[in-house]
């Protein structure tokens, strides 16, 4: 299943999935690690471009929520299956009122606020002192804006993504604590996605589209039975839907773009002060197990 370029789907992935949007799907498989089995990845190819494709959600509908997932596990099958690039989707909500539901923004920068993930892989060693200037590779990003200005797609090219623990929502005292920090959006998953890529010297960078207004920013009545207990109205839903299916076009495009690229970033060397000091081999598998 080798390849050079993986996508880790958020909301929606499982409908993309049955929809056959993707292209033809190769192969699937789950693939066992140190941490347990991987979610189920495909290797999909469409017009001469190969990639991989794992819904941290689950196959066929919502079945596991961000708190939950194997972010180890997945991590570690997608460096097995030799990947190099890594991107991510994601639906948070929004904290900054000059965001639109719809929107798609390109985070820069990220917010801790998960409690008792699994966030390294380097459990009882003296390694994984890496420095996050840049959360999220820089040559992926820039990858990904060229996409959306070729595919001629409205998009915010930076903003600061707050991750909670979940899977409640969070309060709108929270959410203010958050848009004081400086929070633009607000969501549950790219954490510790991003930060376990990195140990694994992949890059990782992430394209949200924006499905609901947080908590405090637009005040909403409850309605019970209904998506959010009411926080995203039906006008907006089918905006956030409408979004969510233009990625199999936008993922095309950015892997056309991003897979005869040279990797310059400073991600490929996030261990190579370990790995010059001699502390660890070229193995990757060697430094955990």
């Amino acid at each position: 299943m080798d390849a050079k370029f993986a996508v880790i789907a958020g909301s929606g992935g499982y409908d993309i999935l049955r929809n056959g949007d993707f292209g033809t799907n190769l192969e699937c498989k789950k693939i066992p690690t140190p941490f347990g089995e991987s979610a189920p990845i495909h290797r999909f190819s469409k017009d001469g471009i190969n990639f991989l494709f794992l819904s941290r959600h689950g196959e066929e509908r919502y079945s596991i929520s961000a708190p939950f997932v194997n972010y180890r596990a997945n991590i570690w099958a997608l460096k097995e299956c030799e990947v190099e690039r890594i991107i991510s989707w994601s639906g948070p909500g929004i904290i900054n009122i000059g965001f639109s539901v719809g929107d798609f923004v390109l985070p820069h920068d990220i917010i801790d606020e998960t409690k008792n993930r699994q966030y390294t892989f380097f459990e009882k060693k003296g390694i994984g002192f890496i420095r996050h200037k840049s959360p999220f590779c820089k040559e992926t990003r820039e990858a990904l804006i060229k996409t959306f200005h070729e595919l001629n797609l409205k998009f915010h090219n930076n903003g600061v993504y707050v991750c909670t623990q979940g899977p409640r929502l969070e309060t709108a005292a929270e959410i203010n604590k958050y848009k004081i920090s400086g929070g633009d959006l607000v969501g549950m998953t790219l954490i510790p996605e991003t930060f376990l890529a990195r140990e694994l010297e992949m890059c990782y960078a992430p394209i949200c589209y924006l499905t609901n207004f947080a908590e405090g920013i637009s005040d909403r009545p409850f309605k019970k039975g209904e998506l959010f207990e009411g926080m995203i109205n039906n006008d907006e839903q089918k905006k956030a839907s409408f979004s969510c299916k233009r990625f199999p076009v936008i993922i095309r495009k950015s892997i056309e773009l991003i897979q005869n690229l040279e990797r310059n970033c400073s991600c490929k060397n996030a261990m190579h002060r370990y790995k010059k000091d001699g502390i660890i081999s070229e193995d990757w598998r060697s430094w955990i197990q």
